[in-house]
């Protein structure tokens, strides 16, 4: 699968092997959707001359029995998951423990003739034990051994991990190029009732995401919380009518945090979007007034994994964005616990 917006962290695993420069250990990062499976799935099939192995391979599936590591169709390949069955306490586990990768290290170091490669995913969700663990293989990497360690995050990661592999990184996209392959994807009906740009830009960059969100509804739900936030901040007595947001309130404020960075945008660069009641907005916001309230609705996303009463906190902030081009001077948004 070629995917436009992996064009640069491909040519840049290319260049490792034409130079013969392909580290022992490779991080591949991006956040989630960005499709780093597949970029490891294309490195692969380069480096076994042969693509359609590791496309058969289907390990992303949950198996209903414990296992440690899993087999490729290709012989000397591994994968190491989270999610996997705890053989002791028959519970499926959200991280990757110390067995399983004490089981990825001993598979690596048995003798091969040919390229052996091991595939870890994802690395930030490894516990500490399960992370010091690897480090000796890492440390001491046997001749002929590829390990690929995928990862949401590389601030998840322990340095002493990063700081022995080879990094790339795969970027969000907003390319034309990204665009026409969604655009691909898609039916025609879609494709005439969506601005792909904007969806892209509403999923931060992330193509796959653009894909998920359109084939289960979510980007109907969220235009039409947009579309209510706006109403809110044109007519402020709305701002009561805020009952289809109840269970839903870090969903409401990333949709607001999206409508003010696009505020914020247009106000700079002094053009007018595609949203009228945006446009609208912008024009007789304070840009001060913006910031500080974009500073609030990132704290309160911050705080949505803390104990904080987020809906009492997101009608706080809802006041202050129904009243934002009326505001003398910004008040402060306290956060209840």
């Amino acid at each position: 699968m070629n995917l436009p917006w992996h064009d640069q962290a491909l040519s840049k695993l290319q260049k490792m092997i034409d130079q013969n420069h392909l580290p022992h250990a490779l991080l591949i990062t991006g956040g989630e959707k960005m499709g780093k499976f597949e970029l490891m799935q294309q490195l692969v099939g380069i480096l076994l001359n042969d693509d359609s192995v590791i496309r058969r391979d289907n390990i992303r599936e949950d198996l209903d029995h414990p296992v440690l590591i899993r087999r490729s169709n290709y012989t000397n390949l591994i994968y190491c998951r989270a999610g996997e069955i705890n053989e002791k306490t028959k519970n499926r586990s959200n991280d990757i423990r110390i067995d399983q990768v004490r089981a990825f290290c001993e598979a690596l170091n048995k003798t091969a003739d040919d390229l052996q490669i091991g595939v870890l995913y994802y690395g930030d969700q490894m516990n500490v034990n399960a992370a010091n663990s690897l480090l000796k293989t890492l440390e001491e990497p046997r001749e002929n051994t590829l390990i690929i360690i995928l990862a949401h995050s590389v601030q998840n990661l322990p340095t002493t991990i990063v700081s022995r592999c080879q990094t790339v990184h795969i970027a969000p996209s907003y390319s034309e190029a990204t665009q026409q392959w969604i655009k691909s994807q898609l039916s025609e009906t879609q494709n005439a009732d969506f601005d792909i740009k904007q969806l892209l830009e509403n999923t931060h960059g992330v193509p796959f995401k653009v894909l998920s969100e359109l084939s289960e509804g979510g980007f109907v739900k969220y235009q039409e919380t947009q579309n209510q936030l706006l109403s809110m901040a044109i007519h402020p007595l709305m701002a009561n009518q805020t009952k289809s947001f109840d269970g839903r309130e870090l969903e409401v404020l990333q949709c607001l945090q999206n409508l003010i960075i696009e505020s914020i945008k247009l106000k700079t660069t002094k053009t007018e979007g595609g949203l009228v009641e945006l446009n609208q907005l912008t024009s007789g916001v304070k840009s001060a007034f913006l910031f500080k309230l974009l500073d609030d609705v990132q704290q309160a996303i911050r705080l949505s994994k803390t104990s904080v009463n987020l809906k009492l906190l997101l009608d706080n902030i809802l006041i202050v964005w129904s009243h934002i081009t009326h505001l003398k001077q910004y008040p402060q948004i306290r956060a209840n616990y």
